[in-house]
């Protein structure tokens, strides 16, 4: 069976990580998120982490060199050898040029690159509107789609919930604009490699789903023939 190396592209908030968690259990993709790994470098409070928070904090993007070494030494692992999906790599044109390289000389290359298009004001009301549980991070809220039970309490464990630094409406902007002016060129760029498909990311998440993993079966086919 072929392998899919696949890229996820949209603006912050377009559902690229449920996606990419559904993708991965449905072609057994590694799924590579840059934001996972930088996070849990924060978290662990190491030199990268303590370097890649201060960006991350202002809503601007953490420096090529670092993201690329990171990167590419991941899609190596073992776990990725059959294919793998990268969540928020690459983020400018200079790492797609440094990803399609390195690829090359390991004898590998892109299957595709799907982007999740939802526009900006949606973005906005999606993550101004998330809370985090602070004993858990993976327990989130959204104040309009999915409120706790009691205000600012989580559900599952009774600890306090709180709006991440990264979701207040000012940092999304800055995010959005940065993804416009560096990240949104990756649509021509991949466009003209014939590498693009769109998906309407306004819509629910089972509907994205269905329509990304039907084409993603039809490009696999093709790396077949």
């Amino acid at each position: 069976m072929s392998e899919l190396n696949l890229i996820l592209l949209g603006p912050p908030g377009a559902g690229k990580g449920t996606q990419a968690e559904r993708l991965r259990d449905d072609f057994g993709l590694a799924h590579i998120s840059t934001g996972d790994m930088l996070r849990a470098q924060v978290a662990e409070e190491t030199e990268l982490g303590r370097a890649a928070k201060r960006y991350m904090d202002a809503g601007d993007l953490v420096p090529d060199d670092v993201i690329i070494d990171m990167i590419i030494g991941r899609v190596g692992d073992p776990d990725a050898a059959d294919g793998f999906l990268l969540d928020g790599f690459p983020r400018n044109e200079a790492q797609a040029e440094a990803l399609a390289k390195a690829l090359k000389e390991r004898g590998r290359r892109l299957t595709g690159a799907l982007l999740i298009d939802v526009p900006d004001d949606v973005v906005v009301q999606r993550l101004a509107g998330r809370r985090t549980c602070v004993k858990n991070a993976s327990h989130i809220y959204h104040v309009d789609f999915d409120p706790p039970k009691h205000e600012g309490v989580c559900d599952q464990d009774g600890a306090r919930l709180v709006q991440r630094d990264d979701d207040q409406e000012d940092t999304i902007r800055r995010r959005l604009e940065v993804y416009h002016s560096q990240t949104e060129p990756l649509i021509a760029y991949y466009d003209r490699a014939g590498l693009l498909r769109r998906f309407d990311g306004t819509r629910s998440a089972d509907e994205v789903h269905d329509h990304i993993r039907a084409t993603v079966a039809t490009l696999r086919l093709e790396e077949e023939l």
